[in-house]
């Protein structure tokens, strides 16, 4: 492939590079996908979250039968003398806020009683857990100091873990020094996620600089309420667009390596299963006996791929007992060899497969013609894609949509590359293909915003591939995600 980015005329479809021109097939636009509030009323839908929160409320709010609380609690681990940080934090979220920035997409956020239909408030703090003044000037093992501080006060505050929700862990900007240690692979964030995941415990990492100092308090307010709300077992949307007897896994690899001898020591696969409805709540992990490494990248064996979409089928099936699946559909970074194919059609005998490689880093850029072939102010559509092959398309997850009329551009500014889509098994069109790879852009609850770049599949997976480095040890039952959000 040339180094040079390939350019593409989404009006007169010319390929361009550096020795020819090519003409290539029309390209198609996928609206905005819709989001659904209501387990009831199929008409509380909206393609922008914050709208559907504010005018529907939560779609688990109108769930039969479910158990979540009246009002979420909320238990906190933090420095010394620092309760009142955390407390006003949370009396935020009781509070009404004006948008300061990104004012063409955010909306006042009107308290989280009225938002999400439950109360939420900080325990008392006879029941959180301070942590003694530290100095972390320097480096060396600090990052060791901090998390064995951390580990002690998790177990403490684990004796009363059904008096609260959601765990807050208050990190302030003074204790960055140990946050990371480069030479050992170190990450705080992920190591206490996989701590707080072996007690159970939704955690939310508050850092000083992102969340306690932010300038917009409308961002902060959105953003931790979404978050607070989905650890406590609400389900804030869901999807509204995919058929109901097709389920999506997201596959993934962590690889840990041995720090003296810089080899790699085992593999843990990862699959999550992704309902149609766009929810993938749980997550099987599971140190893999037979692959191979080509490059940096992992590829498992006939066994071991049937093995892991077993498991997958396993976890779907337990979740809907009366559900009947017509088509399965697996999405990876990476390419699948012909032992990963194989391994798949043998899991899925009576199934339509659909194997897809979707690849974020790619050499094409796009750009939007208007009438009288004058090149647009704005970048191409989101939801254009085109075909390039009988297996091969670019879809652009990212570009210009339509918000209250008008245009808007999430990103601001840049021309937004394509995502490459590669099936290596299927029979299913591009069409329904890049619509469920739209759809799910928009299903990460971890933050406010109108969509990721990748769908959730792959986007959930680094987070998993990089939290399951700092598990000790891998349960044989599933994971539930909110655990590592």
């Amino acid at each position: 492939m040339a180094s040079i980015p390939n350019l593409l005329s989404v009006k007169s479809h010319l390929l361009v590079g550096p020795y020819k021109m090519n003409e290539l097939p029309s390209y198609s636009l996928i609206a905005e996908p819709k989001l659904l509030f209501s387990d009831r009323d199929l008409s509380a839908v909206s393609g922008h979250p914050l709208d559907g929160l504010l005018n529907f409320g939560p779609y688990s709010d109108e769930i039969t039968g479910n158990d979540l609380q009246s009002s979420i609690r909320i238990a906190a681990i933090y420095p010394e003398r620092q309760y009142s940080v955390l407390k006003s934090l949370v009396n935020e979220l009781n509070s009404s806020h004006q948008p300061l920035e990104r004012k063409s997409y955010l909306r006042t956020f009107t308290g989280f009683k009225n938002i999400f239909k439950k109360d939420i408030y900080l325990l008392d703090e006879s029941k959180c857990v301070s942590l003694p003044e530290q100095n972390f000037g320097v480096a060396g093992n600090s990052h060791t100091v901090l998390s064995e501080l951390l580990v002690k006060a998790i177990r403490y505050i684990n004796r009363w873990a059904l008096e609260f929700d959601v765990l807050y862990i208050y990190l302030p900007d003074a204790w960055k020094n140990a946050f990371e240690c480069k030479e050992e692979n170190f990450d705080l964030h992920d190591f206490l996620k996989a701590v707080t995941a072996s007690y159970s415990i939704p955690t939310q990492i508050i850092r000083e600089g992102s969340a306690t100092n932010y300038r917009c308090r409308c961002s902060v307010a959105w953003r931790l309420s979404i978050a607070t709300f989905v650890k406590a077992g609400g389900i804030p949307w869901r999807l509204n667009s995919l058929d109901k007897d097709t389920a999506v896994i997201g596959l993934s690899y962590s690889q840990k390596q041995n720090l003296i001898t810089n080899k790699q020591e085992f593999l843990t696969c990862c699959s999550q299963v992704f309902d149609s409805d766009g929810t993938g709540l749980e997550f099987i992990a599971y140190e893999a006996d037979e692959y191979q490494i080509y490059g940096d990248n992992p590829f498992l064996s006939r066994f071991e791929m049937r093995r892991v979409m077993q498991r997958s089928a396993q976890l779907y099936a337990s979740r809907h007992p009366h559900t009947k699946l017509r088509k399965i559909i697996v999405h990876k970074t990476t390419p699948f060899t012909n032992d990963e194919m194989e391994g798949c059609f043998d899991a899925f005998p009576n199934l339509q497969v659909e194997l897809l490689q979707i690849k974020q880093n790619t050499p094409w850029k796009a750009i939007k013609i208007e009438a009288k072939k004058r090149v647009s102010g704005y970048p191409v559509n989101r939801g254009v894609f085109l075909q390039l092959g009988h297996n091969e398309a670019l879809v652009w997850t990212q570009g210009v949509t339509k918000l209250d009329g008008k245009d808007f551009f999430k990103e601001g500014k840049g021309i937004p590359s394509p995502l490459h889509v590669h099936q290596f098994a299927g029979s299913g069109n591009w069409f329904e293909h890049c619509s469920i790879i739209m759809a799910l852009t928009k299903m990460n609850w971890n933050h406010d915003s109108l969509y990721d770049r990748l769908p959730v599949t792959l986007s959930y997976a680094s987070t998993l591939a990089s939290t399951l480095k700092s598990l000790p040890k891998l349960s044989k039952r599933p994971y539930q995600f909110k655990y590592f959000m």
